[in-house]
């Protein structure tokens, strides 16, 4: 018998294959486009960075912190909570300060699930949500999101079909990796269907500001009936450009929070805490630098989706995202049959250009790969050069 047993029931990473040949191509100097890792590449804001180092420079914020979160840190969360969505929060029960939101949420999995238990999550989905669930010894169920209007009766019938009955959802709008965005109805009707079904609800809203067009995504925590089922992630890492600094937050029902808020008493004294005196800067100073990263996203992804449907050329039409930092590519026609692991090595060897194979994300990926934001226009309208020259070979 494996001392191993969880790690066991982790696949391997299918998204390492092509960093390996990403990486050995590099090492042949080949100048690689990197879109394939979700790592922001926009530096932070200078005056959250100024108070970090002002902050790390006093030797009283060198000691332990506490895992909760400083105060006035969940205080500042609850103003952004009542600014962007008009939702009041109590930062003393509603309102925790995680290590990012992967952190925040892949323990509450750890302490809401047990051996036995059924969880139902998105496929595709972003892995840590599939794979918290395997971690903590639980039953990881997939329900296809695709297509998106049939998706609620899926639930129900996975519902129906599952036994145990299933104790939790996890889920996250905007999506990543499909980029599927939903509206405030939506979430109503997903809040009713947890109530009516004894259900928690895992929400992940690490996009909450990083959309286009007039798309604002809603809170789930805006339907009055959530804080009954409902406990919500979010984070600084996209919207602040933040993501090494690793501060995200849980809000939502009083007792899943006390149980996140307990199990991370044992495990950890929290984020530096001149990490979380500069992010109360950055969620009450100056906001600029949020409109200015959510351009810039904006016109990376048009750089990207245009270029590849540019005129002159065999075309590659993809669906321009209301959100996230992501485009989520159907393949090419003449490439469809290869699927999304080949196709991707091939856009690696003969484009120079990295991205992710849909399938790392779950069975229903297949048939897609996902571009992440992450290099210049610059170096986004050369990825399209090369792809396009790719296609024409066809």
């Amino acid at each position: 018998m494996s001392r191993f047993a969880k790690v066991d029931r982790i696949p391997p990473y299918t998204l390492s294959i092509v960093n390996e040949l990403k990486a050995a191509a590099r090492r042949e100097g080949r100048d690689v486009i990197d879109l394939g890792f979700g790592n922001p590449d926009l530096p932070t804001a200078d005056h959250i960075v100024e108070k970090l180092v002002e902050a790390a420079r006093d030797p009283r914020n060198h000691r332990y912190s506490a895992s909760r979160g400083l105060p006035n840190l969940r205080r500042a969360m609850t103003r952004w909570y009542a600014r962007r969505y008009d939702v009041e929060l109590d930062p003393e029960t509603q309102i925790l300060t995680t290590i990012g939101a992967k952190e925040g949420l892949s323990h509450f999995v750890l302490a809401a699930i047990s051996r036995g238990d059924t969880v139902l999550v998105p496929d595709p989905c972003y892995g840590i949500h599939s794979f918290s669930v395997v971690i903590a010894g639980g039953d990881m169920r997939f329900v296809p999101l695709a297509p998106f209007d049939g998706f609620m009766g899926r639930l129900e019938e996975a519902v129906q079909e599952a036994w145990p009955r299933p104790k939790m959802i996890i889920c996250s709008f905007p999506h990543n990796p499909t980029t599927t965005v939903v509206d405030l109805a939506f979430m109503g009707d997903l809040v009713a269907f947890c109530r009516e079904h004894d259900i928690i609800l895992v929400h992940d809203l690490a996009y909450a500001e990083i959309c286009f067009d007039g798309y604002t995504p809603p809170s789930v925590l805006q339907i009055p009936d959530a804080r009954e089922i409902a406990i919500e992630f979010t984070s600084l890492s996209k919207s602040h450009s933040m993501a090494g600094w690793r501060v995200g937050f849980a809000a939502g029902n009083r007792e899943m929070v006390a149980a996140l808020a307990r199990v991370k008493s044992y495990l950890d004294y929290g984020t530096f805490q001149p990490v979380q005196i500069a992010a109360i800067i950055a969620l009450d100073g100056p906001q600029d630098g949020v409109a200015d990263t959510v351009e810039e996203y904006r016109l990376r992804r048009d750089a990207l989706v245009d270029g590849l449907d540019a005129p002159g050329g065999p075309g590659w039409k993809i669906e321009k995202p209301l959100a996230t930092m992501f485009v989520w590519a159907p393949l090419p026609e003449p490439f469809r049959e290869m699927g999304s692991l080949e196709f991707s090595k091939l856009l690696l060897e003969e484009a120079d250009v990295a991205v992710s194979p849909g399938v790392g994300f779950g069975p229903s990926g297949e048939g897609f790969v996902r571009f992440a934001l992450v290099e210049n226009r610059h170096r986004i309208r050369q990825a399209v050069r090369n792809i396009r020259k790719l296609l024409r070979s066809a």
